[in-house]
């Protein structure tokens, strides 16, 4: 720790340096409030100023504290008073003075005094921390309303439709058991190209936090920039949003990438036409017999976005019931898992989802929504859904 000393006894002076010099710290003592000032001019790093508020006055002593703290206003300063004079230190505290020390006619408050500084140095330190992470915790919070904003509020349906979908970010706990809602990397969109055709989307850029945020808000802005742009399959779409996605840094800086699936349903055909760039494959539930599977595929899901450029992606197409129900989700549905015995029942699960969904078929299309946020939240048992969570649900019940 570097300590200066304005001081007004030269006495004192040797003594104070030799019990604050103990061990690694620096001690430099300045006799009068103008070589102090003059010693500020200079750029060294001080921990901690300790001050006698009588230099040589108490008004010269607060006008030397003033112009100090306007050059250093960061660093802590710590007065000393006689005993006499503990209600003109009131003064020097109200202007930000950190804390002082009361001087006896012994000298005894010395053999305290390092304790008293170094206490001083901490609070200021632990102060600007808490201020710091105040900030980032403001400036997460902008940064995951401007991402919640990119997502549609409310989606129009075409006749025979129905169509809810939500996201909900991941949370933490932090001391205390406060609950911290992070910025996430989850994303939805749904749109209609014309009567006829809807296109449904989710995707989810890897990590958490601000990189995440910000990984969703450029594929966003590159998803408005050409969603009306006619191409001849989904995977087309998925490869153009891949090679624009591998020239930002935001994105696959430090291995980030983004998984995505992208749907394009045709109503009149009941068909969904669809490309997987490694993002879970989406359910479908046949509404008269209830039976729920995955559109299944004979080959992996395509790799993620931003990773490679000119990337081959597949376009599937898939025959759908007269009736159905079509689930578009993040993983943070179905790995779900209550944090203090994940190896004991294992994640929610696709099987979680289907059985959700099954219990569900006689209610609306949001109520199955909202129970497969339920039920996956309370299958964590308290310790909620560690990651982020997007779904879509799309319920189409006449042709």
């Amino acid at each position: 720790m570097r300590i200066l000393v304005g001081w007004d006894d030269s006495v004192q002076a040797d003594l104070m340096s030799m019990y604050l010099g103990v061990g690694d710290h620096e001690v430099e003592v300045i006799l009068g409030g103008d070589g102090l000032l003059e010693r500020f001019q200079s750029d060294e790093p001080w921990d901690v100023l300790f001050l006698s508020i009588t230099l040589p006055t108490i008004e010269e002593g607060f006008e030397t504290f003033q112009k100090i703290h306007r050059l250093r206003p960061d660093m802590p300063i710590v007065g000393a008073c006689q005993s006499g004079e503990v209600y003109r230190v009131v003064r020097f505290m109200t202007h930000g003075m950190t804390a002082y020390a009361i001087r006896d006619q012994q000298g005894d408050y010395l053999f305290m005094l390092l304790a008293v500084l170094e206490s001083a140095v901490e609070s200021v330190r632990a102060l600007r921390d808490q201020q710091v992470a105040e900030k980032l915790r403001e400036e997460v919070q902008s940064v995951r309303k401007l991402q919640e904003s990119m997502i549609p509020a409310h989606i129009d349906a075409p006749a025979g439709c129905t169509i809810v979908a939500r996201y909900e970010p991941s949370q933490i706990r932090v001391a205390g058991g406060r609950v911290v809602t992070m910025a996430g990397g989850d994303y939805y969109d749904v749109f209609t190209l014309d009567d006829n055709h809807i296109v449904l989307l989710v995707g989810d850029a890897s990590g958490h936090g601000m990189k995440a945020a910000m990984s969703i808000m450029v594929m966003h802005t590159l998803v408005r920039m050409i969603r009306t742009h006619r191409y001849p399959d989904t995977a087309a779409f998925v490869t153009e949003i891949n090679n624009q996605l591998c020239q930002h840094s935001v994105v696959n800086d430090e291995g980030g990438f983004i998984t995505l699936c992208y749907g394009l349903l045709t109503l009149d055909a009941n068909e969904l036409q669809w490309t997987s760039a490694g993002h879970p494959i989406p359910l479908v539930q046949d509404m008269t017999t209830g039976e729920i599977r995955a559109i299944e595929v004979d080959t992996a899901a395509g790799l993620p976005l931003a990773i490679y450029p000119d990337m081959d992606y597949d376009t599937f197409t898939f025959k759908l019931p007269e009736k159905y129900r079509l689930l578009f989700y993040t993983d943070g549905l179905q790995e779900a898992f209550p944090e203090h015995k994940p190896t004991k029942t294992g994640e929610f699960g696709v099987d979680g989802i289907v059985q959700t969904l099954q219990q569900r078929q006689q209610s609306t299309v949001k109520e199955a929504l909202q129970a497969l946020f339920d039920e996956s939240e309370a299958y964590t048992e308290g310790s909620g859904r560690h990651d982020d969570t997007s779904v879509v649900l799309l319920e189409r019940f006449a042709t």
